[in-house]
């Protein structure tokens, strides 16, 4: 299910109209109309503001609908997708529904970007980037990670993920918390 059925059918699930969800996001009307028409690709930190309006995380917004699984494996086509304007996220163990911690698969083409407005969230985050370069700006401090670097910190601090290099980068990171600030 796309981004934009998905916004429209958990907004219509818990009987908000799109105006109130954009009252309590703090956006636009527009905005959720053109997010649910897929006419805009938010940005990462830009749809997690949006979730703002609902009383879930990222990781319920994209699993809602699934039950408790006993799954073990999770191929890559059963991964879900959580991608957002140009980053694309795979959450690993989509459908377990209790979990503590979040895996994600992290693709940043060129010039890929979290978002201006920076994420955060209750929680801790650590990765490791497995191919190119990563630009990571943590509580305003800027840091540059290549292949093999890995990262950790409290993600109540302000946090951003860009590309600024040539080639596609990957990091596998994994949280803890509810994406919800």
């Amino acid at each position: 299910m796309d981004l934009g059925v998905r916004l429209k059918t958990i907004r219509k699930r818990l009987g908000l109209s799109q105006r109130e969800l954009a009252k309590r996001a703090g956006v636009t009307n527009s905005t959720i109309s053109m997010i649910e028409k897929n006419t805009v690709s938010p940005s990462f930190s830009s749809l997690l503001k949006v979730l703002k309006g609902f009383p879930m995380g990222v990781e319920e917004f994209f699993t809602t609908d699934l039950v408790k699984s006993d799954q073990v494996v999770f191929k890559a086509a059963e991964q879900a997708d959580m991608s957002a304007q140009g980053v694309a996220i795979k959450l690993i163990g989509h459908s377990i529904v209790q979990r503590n911690i979040s895996m994600l698969s992290e693709t940043y083409p060129p010039g890929a970007d979290t978002g201006e407005d920076m994420i955060k969230y209750d929680g801790e985050e650590a990765g490791i980037v497995v191919q190119g370069e990563i630009e990571l700006t943590v509580d305003q401090k800027i840091y540059q990670l290549v292949t093999g670097d890995g990262y950790f910190f409290q993600t109540h601090l302000p946090h951003r993920f860009r590309n600024l290099g040539d080639v596609t980068a990957k990091v596998v990171s994994a949280n803890t918390g509810s994406q919800t600030h």
